[in-house]
């Protein structure tokens, strides 16, 4: 007969075979890095198993992102990106090849001047001679202020084009940066967010991490659906979003799992955010729409470092991640902080300084 706690005893033996097979194959500990070993080791994905399976002894980080790219990007986006990148180099030859005629024309002009001021210098001008280079003069200026106005039309059409280019590139780069089923930010924007925290001390010593994964959510997809599952999920980022100031950094970074980036606030202050979402979470109902079937209680386990617990954006990531585990370990439905892990490192970065 299996325990109650068999399921959370898997979890976590998954976790630490997860984290003890990337630091034996010598694997940076970022979060996509996460997300390829743990796919592969709980064997939800035989092809990526295989290709794990397939990588040297020291893998290169080239080979991980080589995975990522054909097992968790959506080539749609990149594809798009570099697609409008083609467009606004083809638009910007475009305006390059107008202004080069455009300097052809002006010079041509210049010649008619400098020819018609040589043959003026140091000769008697009749009134024939005039009247010929007033002809000449009158053509080439006409000619040249209407192709002046064609330069301006053409490169007014191509300003507006390249606007258009522009706004396309903002979009593919705000989709590039979203989880499509949530609306959050995704593990892309993440990886980012959570490098930046160690450009600066200030971002080192006020910022937190709050790492938060739905409690069973296998289960939820096995017994309801995966479309229920989905529901789930978004429901519990509406959440997210609506318990945080517009400006914190909250992202879904794979799976059933959440990360929130709380800047400028303690350690206890961070803890009030973390439980207050997951408080909210346990609250909420989670029923059918249509029938007003109930698909039960869900809940949120979640785990808090605080930046200056850590060396390093991967080193921040590992330790919250096995905060995260604990609450798991412990019962679920609830926040560890890092700080009151045993394991816990004595470094204070309060004497942290950049180079």
């Amino acid at each position: 007969m299996q325990t109650a706690s068999a399921p959370a005893d898997r979890a976590t033996d998954l976790a630490s075979s997860v984290l003890l097979t990337m630091r034996q194959m010598g694997v940076v500990a970022l979060p996509r890095n996460y997300e390829i070993f743990y796919e592969a080791l709980s064997g939800s994905n035989h092809e990526l198993s295989l290709e794990v399976v397939g990588l040297s002894k020291r893998p290169t980080q080239d080979d991980l992102d080589r995975i990522a790219r054909k097992y968790f990007d959506t080539s749609g986006d990149s594809q798009a990106v570099e697609h409008a990148r083609e467009t606004l180099a083809k638009e910007l030859e475009e305006i390059a090849s107008i202004l080069r005629k455009e300097r052809s024309h002006v010079e041509k002009f210049g010649r008619v001047l400098d020819q018609t001021a040589e043959g003026l210098n140091g000769r008697l001008v009749s009134k024939d001679l005039l009247q010929k280079i007033v002809e000449v003069m009158s053509v080439a200026t006409t000619s040249t202020i209407d192709h002046g106005k064609q330069v301006a039309n053409a490169l007014t059409d191509k300003s507006n084009e390249l606007e258009t280019v522009k706004s396309k590139l903002e979009e593919y780069k705000r989709l590039a940066n979203t989880d499509p089923l949530t609306q959050l930010l995704n593990r892309r924007a993440f990886d980012r967010e959570i490098a930046d925290i160690y450009n600066s001390n200030r971002g080192i010593l006020f910022k937190a991490l709050i790492l938060a994964d739905i409690d069973r959510f296998k289960e939820i997809n096995d017994r309801f659906g995966h479309p229920v599952g989905d529901k789930v999920l978004q429901s519990i980022a509406d959440i997210f979003r609506s318990s945080i100031r517009a400006d914190m950094f909250v992202a879904r970074t794979g799976g059933e799992e959440f990360a929130l980036i709380v800047d400028g606030a303690s350690e206890e202050a961070t803890f009030e955010i973390a439980d207050r979402i997951r408080m909210l979470i346990e609250q909420t109902p989670f029923v059918n729409p249509q029938t007003n079937a109930s698909y039960g209680s869900v809940t949120i386990s979640m785990g808090i470092c605080m930046a200056s617990e850590a060396e390093s954006p991967e080193d921040l990531y590992s330790k919250c991640d096995r905060t995260l585990y604990r609450s798991k370990m412990t019962g679920r439905n609830r926040v560890t902080r890092f700080s009151t892990l045993s394991e816990r490192a004595g470094k204070s970065w309060m004497l942290y300084r950049k180079d």
